[in-house]
């Protein structure tokens, strides 16, 4: 009897034990932010200065970031230079192009340079005001340049989503003094530098360090472990990712974003940070192939590891008629999308 009446209470603190359980808190995993499909229109004032204009697919003038919402884009990438001669891309008309986004609802990226003109993998050239100053005096300008902006951009009630230290910064920047491959330390340490003064005037804003070529992995560890290695702070790995220009060619770009994807998440895996891919383009002539490029690397940046892809950006799509040049718009001759934009849509 006394051995029934103790697995009766047993079972009666089993029960106990499970309601307990029953009612005690879930826990919830937090919810992905929304994926960012991105536009750099950094050209666009120039653009509209000149006398471009842009149409919808039923051929309706209309403002361009209008058009682009339309088309599924949420966020807004702008270039910011530091004294650039023409005055474009240069504080005032960063601020001017970030309010018409803010006004629209978008989520902005500000990709800072750190030069009076473009920087990029072939070349990182130090501003004409910097140009004679030593290393620590070059840091300290990069420093006050990016709080600079950064205040200036919060007077006008705009916060950043993200911001680049460096574009396509693949041997560093402001050579040949902050160039990686001759001292990963300097350029290590103009990354701290920008990451402090973005994070003292907005702590939410997510700091970027974008190198080009997303499918080079070796590319890719090499930077990441360096700056590691010497201290440097980021909260995400930007990429770039053109086709046209990969070893595999513009007709093999399923090979490139699969490389892309594998490098993802090797990013995600090695340094537990998210990446994003910060710019793409295909020739404004090949807009089948172009949509279907696009749709594929959208889903395969969604799929990194534990929702560690966060969005990808087009590189100036509402380039046409050669704009400056460039053909990897995605606006055909007449000024209309093509149907490379409803990637964006899916």
């Amino acid at each position: 009897m006394k051995s029934i009446f103790t697995s009766i209470a047993t079972l009666a603190l089993l029960l106990l034990l499970l309601e307990g359980c029953s009612n005690s808190p879930k826990e919830t995993i937090p919810e992905a932010a929304p994926f960012a499909k991105g536009a750099d229109v950094g050209w666009l004032t120039e653009m509209e200065s000149a006398g471009v204009k842009f149409y919808d697919n039923n051929g309706l003038q209309k403002e361009c970031i209008q058009l682009l919402k339309d088309k599924g884009i949420n966020s807004i990438r702008l270039r910011a230079w530091v004294n650039p001669v023409s005055g474009w891309n240069n504080t005032r008309d960063v601020v001017v192009k970030s309010l018409r986004a803010k006004a629209l609802g978008m989520k902005l990226m500000i990709d800072f340079h750190y030069s009076d003109d473009w920087a990029d993998p072939g070349k990182q050239p130090i501003p004409a005001a910097w140009s004679k100053m030593n290393y620590e005096d070059m840091k300290t300008a990069l420093y006050n340049y990016t709080k600079k902006v950064m205040d200036t951009l919060k007077a006008n009630n705009i916060t950043p989503e993200w911001v680049q230290v460096g574009n396509e910064t693949n041997d560093g920047m402001l050579w040949e003094v902050g160039r990686a491959s001759k001292s990963m330390a300097n350029f290590a340490g103009f990354v701290k530098a920008g990451y402090t003064a973005v994070k003292e005037v907005s702590s939410s804003t997510q700091v970027i360090v974008h190198l080009s070529n997303g499918y080079d992995n070796n590319l890719f560890r090499w930077m990441f472990d360096g700056l590691k290695a010497n201290g440097a702070s980021w909260d995400i790995i930007g990429m770039s990712l053109y086709p046209y220009w990969a070893p595999d060619g513009i007709n093999e770009w399923a090979a490139t974003n699969t490389k892309c994807l594998t490098n993802m998440n090797d990013m995600v895996a090695r340094y537990g940070t998210p990446v994003m891919v910060v710019e793409v383009g295909m020739p404004n002539t090949e807009a089948e192939k172009s949509k279907a490029f696009l749709s594929d690397i959208i889903t395969k940046t969604k799929s990194v590891t534990n929702n560690n892809g966060l969005g990808v950006f087009y590189w100036e799509p509402q380039c046409y008629k050669k704009w400056r040049g460039y053909e990897m718009g995605a606006f055909d001759e007449t000024g209309k999308p093509t149907i490379a934009m409803d990637a964006f849509l899916e």
